[in-house]
Formats: structure tokens, sequence, C-alpha cells
């Protein structure tokens, strides 16, 4: 186990293409960090420079207290696991399992002990005589895991390692990992482009785009209080809603409506009140948007709404809607999205809601969950 420091890393190709830009992490002993982001934005560039794979261009790294970027990857002390899981198709899975060790010069009693002690773990005891050929995708996900394991490292690497299986398994296989993680106590770095993933496994996630670190928290916080549009937008499932409008005298005001705010937003969100007069980005989650006529009483303020697509999911609908304000695209803050185009807002409602596609509706927005950004710099206000 190992602290694991990341300080000013840079990550330049040829002399204009930034891959990463002054990444700075500390990654604490036994930690589960999740590096996350949409493709392109350096979280694998990041995994491998960490693992050697990658020439760090300049910036230090170091692992439990060394300074590494000048050692070969097989002097960090770092155990990998890839997309592809990278199995020896002629070994079987003890034979996988126990190779590193082999390698080692390890006896061959000590070799049967470690490989039996991991496949008790990953429950493969009963598979060390199969080949990968005749394995299912999660079971070899599990041989990969316990290759990386037989070693002892000081830190777990993993670059996407569940986007090969199929939905059911990767959630099985999701609570597999970070089980396995809390009973080992290896400092573990991971890298995905799900978000779902990073919220449910990781202690800490860090969000990156165009190499450049936006947050890094705990999903909690990620989620109730993105430090600006991309993370709030790119955090959650379905994204945040994030529209422009106008703030006037305690009201956002749209070309067709108005949301009316509280004492309580103003405190929530300090830097709002400088913009009276001036245009804001607000965000709203689709939970937090409601089909009015399952609401009893008048708690929250209606916007007209027209209803495009639904997707049942049985417990809940996914309602896609279309509203007239200006929608702000959460990949490109600077971009909008065309009125006459795709439906431009998401909702999710209960699945007795009877709405129906092609209705016009009382949308309820909960208003004191709106989030709000600079329009410049895009920052929570």
């Amino acid at each position: 186990m190992a602290v694991v420091v990341l300080d000013k890393i840079c990550k330049t190709f040829g002399t204009k293409f930034h891959a990463i830009k002054d990444l700075s992490l500390t990654i604490n002993d036994g930690e589960f960090l999740i590096l996350v982001g949409p493709s392109g934005c350096g979280k694998s560039t990041a995994l491998r420079m960490i693992a050697g794979l990658e020439e760090i261009s300049s910036g230090t790294l170091s692992i439990g207290g060394e300074n590494v970027e000048d050692l070969a990857p097989k002097d960090r002390d770092i155990a990998m696991v890839f997309q592809n899981y990278a199995l020896y198709p002629h070994m079987t899975v003890f034979e996988n399992i126990a190779f590193s060790m082999k390698l080692a010069g390890k006896s061959k009693e000590e070799r049967t002990k470690r490989v039996h002690e991991i496949a008790k773990t990953l429950q493969l005891h009963t598979l060390l005589d199969s080949k990968p050929a005749a394995l299912s995708g999660g079971q070899r996900q599990r041989v990969a895991m316990g290759r990386a394991m037989v070693r002892e490292p000081a830190a777990f690497l993993m670059d996407e390692p569940l986007s090969n299986l199929d939905a059911k398994l990767r959630v099985q296989m999701r609570a597999e990992i970070v089980s396995l993680q809390r009973q080992l106590g290896v400092t573990t770095i991971y890298v995905t482009h799900d978000q779902t993933e990073a919220l449910t496994m990781g202690d800490r996630v860090a969000v990156l785009k165009g190499g450049v670190l936006q947050q890094v928290d705990t999903p909690k916080t990620l989620y109730s209080r993105p430090v600006n549009a991309f993370v709030a937008g790119f955090i959650g499932s379905p994204s945040m809603n994030l529209f422009e409008g106008r703030l006037q005298n305690g009201r956002i005001e749209l070309p067709a409506f108005s949301i009316p705010l509280s004492t309580t937003t103003f405190e929530h969100s300090p830097g709002l009140a400088a913009f009276e007069g001036k245009t804001v980005i607000f965000g709203i989650r689709p939970e937090d948007l409601y089909d009015s006529s399952l609401e009893s009483g008048s708690r929250y303020a209606t916007i007209p709404a027209l209803v495009k697509t639904i997707e049942e999911l049985g417990s809940e609908l996914i309602v896609h809607l279309k509203i007239e304000a200006v929608r702000i695209d959460s990949g490109d803050p600077d971009a909008v999205e065309d009125l006459s185009g795709a439906a431009n807002a998401v909702a999710k409602f209960e699945a007795v809601s009877a709405v129906q596609p092609g209705a016009m509706i009382h949308l309820a927005i909960d208003a004191s969950k709106l989030h709000f950004f600079d329009p410049q710099t895009h920052l929570a206000l």
C-alpha cells in the first residue's frame, strides 16, 4: 500500500497537443480513486503515465514517497488490469495467475499456496485447470484481477476493466471489485468513461476534461455541489438540464415563462445576486422535474412543456421534453441546442404518470434544487 502523488504532471504530443495539463492529485493510502471523463479527456493517458507506459513530459510522480518518473514499469511496484484482460490463451487459470511469481523465481510451493489463496478470494478455485477460452467474461476479468493481486503491489491501476462486459455482469463486477478493494486495502486508481460506475465505486472521483482536472471530491459532493457547468452536466444519469435565463426581481425570466426563486436559493448561491438584470446559466436535474398532475398543493412552480418521447423503465419514466428555453450543451457550455431539433430537456417521472408523447403538460420544477453558473466562466455561483 502506498500514497500516489501527481504534482503538475503534463503530457505533450508534438509541440501543440497537450493530453494532460498540470495534473495534481494525491491518492491516499488504501483509497479507491476514479478518473472519469468523456472520450479523449486524458484519463487513460494519466493512468499510463502512472504505470510508466507513457513518458511524463513534465512534473513529478511519486509512489510510496519515492519518485518514480524515471523508473521502468516493472520497478514501480504497481499492477495493472487492462480492458481486454490480456490473458495468455495457452495457459490455464492457475498458470496465468502464477506467471509473475514464476518470473520472479518464487518456488513452486509458494506459487501454489498464493494462487490458491487468491483463487478462493475470487471464487476461481474450481476453474484453475481451465483455459481462458472456456471462461465467461466475468471469470476472465477475475483472472486478470488475480494476476494483479498475486504480486501484492503498492497500487492497482485499472483501465476500464468492465467495458467489455454486458450490463448485468458490469453491475455484479462493480460490487465485487469494490468489495475486494475494501478487503485488500490497496491503493487503487480506476479509469472509466461511465459516470455511474464512478459514482457507485469510488471513495473520491476526479473529473477530467481536455486534459485538465475539473473537480475531485466524493461522489455525493460532485453530484450536489459541482464546481462548474461541465461537471454538473457530466455527473448524473440522465445528465443535468442546463439553460440560459435572465435574473430579474427574484425570478429567472425566459421568453415563455418565469421561475420564482426563494431567499433560500440566494443564500445557497451567494454569487447569484450580482447577476441581477443579467443572463445566467441555470441547471435542474431530471429527478427534480415532476408531472404536475401527480403533485398535490402548490409546492412547485410549473412551466409549459411538450412531451416528445418516453422511455419506460418499469420503476420510472424517462421523459424527453421540449420547452421554450435555450439549452446549453453540457459537453461544451459555449454551444447551444437548436430548439427545432431534438428534445431539449429530460425529466424522471413516477411510473404511474399518464403522460403521452405529443401532449402539452405543466412541468413542475423544484426551484430549490436549481444550480447557477456564470455564463462567461461557467463556474458555480
